[in-house]
């Protein structure tokens, strides 16, 4: 199998979100984005008390594209404005689609508030496509027992399918465009070959560890891998325990446009989104 080639490797710029303290390796200044993957945010780990909320992200609005929460340890409650509500817990996935807006938010679960306890997840942005920016606003709560389990020859690894297809599975994320999530857990010493479809832009963000490629380059925790289109997937081997979200998608060959939590493609239509938003047109959020 021929191995793709490194376009890119990136590391987290330090942001506070809400009252979250977030890596972001995408964008950054050299990279816009990976089509059709547009911001992705890694919170935590943080460690918090009985009664005290790490996360904090109040209501807030969205639009023309899909704002996705990979829960690796803690607990949260989303609430929309659509009359969705849904409790994350270790290992779970939502996947919303803002389409045409809705107002989200994303605090700490009542359990988590009670115990405490270390808080750590990725939020990912995903385009959608111009057809597809206006479409009724959609919430999935995966819950990890859902996301099957891929075959690996080496046991020290374990792959676990959020969305696509891999090795004759299928995740139960579903996706507007054609897209690849894996969640890549390795003991020290575990490696193997992910296969990824020519045409879809590849990354490898590394959560924690110590990751070598083919190349014989290993690249340490909070480091995002940018794939060239050059081959067919890429080698991971881990040099101690690790995670790694493997992310691929076919591009979306359109204009981008983006004001804050809107994703359209003119700036018109980023200009009708807060309009929008200012009417109420994106639904009432009751807590």
């Amino acid at each position: 199998m021929i191995s793709r080639s490194i376009a890119h490797i990136l590391k987290g710029e330090k942001l506070n979100v809400g009252a979250a303290d977030v890596k972001q390796p995408l964008p950054t200044t050299r990279v816009d984005q990976i089509s059709p993957f547009l911001l992705l945010h890694h919170f935590g780990p943080n460690e918090a008390a009985p009664g005290e909320d790490p996360l904090g992200v109040g209501p807030h609005p969205h639009r023309g594209f899909e704002p996705v929460t990979f829960l690796y340890r803690g607990g949260i409650r989303h609430k929309d404005s659509r009359g969705n509500e849904g409790i994350l817990a270790d290992g779970d996935v939502q996947w919303m689609t803002a389409g045409m807006g809705i107002i989200h938010s994303e605090m700490s679960s009542e359990a988590f508030l009670e115990n405490g306890g270390v808080m750590e997840g990725i939020q990912l942005w995903i385009n959608l496509p111009q057809r597809y920016k206006m479409v009724q606003p959609r919430y999935q709560d995966i819950k990890a027992s859902e996301m099957p389990r891929v075959p690996v020859a080496d046991d020290r690894v374990q792959l676990t399918l959020v969305a696509g297809e891999l090795d004759g599975q299928r995740g139960p994320a579903q996706t507007f465009t054609p897209i690849l999530a894996v969640k890549a857990d390795f003991q020290a010493g575990g490696e193997t070959f992910i296969p990824i479809p020519e045409d879809f832009n590849a990354m490898a963000y590394i959560l924690s560890g110590d990751i070598e490629l083919s190349s014989g380059f290993s690249y340490p925790s909070e480091t995002l891998l940018h794939f060239k289109n050059d081959g067919e997937g890429f080698l991971l081997k881990a040099k101690a325990d690790s995670r790694v979200l493997i992310l691929a998608g076919a591009p979306i060959d359109e204009p981008v446009a983006q004001w804050g939590p809107f994703v359209m493609n003119t700036q018109t239509e980023i200009m009708q989104a807060m309009r929008d938003y200012q009417m109420g047109k994106m639904g009432v959020y009751i807590d």
